[in-house]
């Protein structure tokens, strides 16, 4: 098992496939769990928690920095488990609980992240009767802790901060790994970068949490994805990070954003052209033809 890496007296990082899960709190005392990885990882987010915490031990309650597969996939399976409430947002509510798909992904946006993106789930995560509207003032297991509003990446992404030690928990608001390079992706380099660009829905939302966060001048930076931040350089670099930040040139939700309400998607910009399918589909269709005929068997017997 994976052990729970301290990046702070009290906080735990812990990496799940690719993607990161954040316990906040001590043995013996509160705690809570922030994201709940993909799909399929509640018990190893569970044998995790009884390591750090204690046998029988179980959260104040789950915190989700939004809903999608990779940061609410083991959500209900610990919520059922621990019998204890999901937190999120009012405005990502929608997608946490069956009523409304998430905007799709935007695979022309470029890049490797990109490339993945389509062949990942974006439809609705219903996590049932567990689900709650993330509290306004004092948070359960969190109680110096206060989230603020960072919208872009989804229409209720939130983002986590004690000001005490400055310590910043970002979600998908922005990366600590390059997602859009193949190099950056697999090696997970530290880098300041945008995250999960093909589901950012609106830029300009975006760019704003991102300066948000940076004008808070972090000492410690974890976010979604990438190995979390932490030094004396991380405000600056976080600052300069923002002043930077400009939206894609091209792509479904570059120049127009996706229109959400309370209740879900109300409207989406047109999809642009996407080329990758239909070679694909060609790539197939040519190697169905060539095995069809005969081709490919001639090619190995010579």
């Amino acid at each position: 098992m994976k052990a729970i890496e301290r990046i702070a007296p009290d906080v735990g990082w812990f990496p799940i496939s690719f993607v990161n899960a954040y316990f906040v709190g001590h043995s013996g005392g509160p705690w809570a769990l922030i994201d709940s990885g993909v799909p399929g990882r509640a018990e190893q987010i569970f044998e995790a928690a009884e390591a750090r915490f204690g046998a029988g031990s179980r959260p104040q309650g789950i915190y989700l920095t939004h809903g999608h597969f990779d940061h609410a996939g083991s959500a209900m399976q610990l919520a059922e488990r621990w019998e204890v409430p999901i937190f999120a947002h009012r405005m990502e509510l929608p997608y946490v609980t069956g009523r409304s798909d998430y905007p799709p992904p935007d695979p022309t946006i470029g890049g490797a992240f990109a490339f993945l993106s389509r062949f990942m789930p974006f439809r609705t995560r219903h996590l049932g009767a567990w689900v709650r509207e993330l509290p306004t003032r004092e948070l359960p297991g969190l109680p110096d802790w206060k989230w603020f509003a960072t919208p872009g990446h989804s229409p209720g992404h939130v983002s986590y901060f004690r000001s005490t030690d400055r310590v910043l928990l970002a979600g998908d608001a922005f990366a600590t790994m390059n997602m859009d390079s193949w190099i950056g992706l697999t090696s997970a380099r530290k880098k300041l970068s945008r995250g999960g660009a093909p589901f950012n829905l609106d830029w300009d939302a975006t760019r704003e949490s991102v300066q948000t966060l940076a004008a808070l001048r972090p000492n410690v930076v974890g976010c979604g994805h990438g190995i979390p931040m932490v030094g004396e350089t991380t405000p600056d670099r976080l600052q300069r990070f923002a002043q930077r930040f400009r939206r894609p040139r091209h792509g479904r939700y570059a120049r127009a954003a996706a229109k959400v309400d309370e209740k879900g998607v109300v409207r989406l910009p047109p999809a642009p052209f996407d080329p990758v399918p239909l070679v694909t589909a060609g790539a197939l269709l040519l190697a169905g033809i060539a095995l069809g005929s005969g081709y490919v068997e001639e090619q190995l017997r010579d």
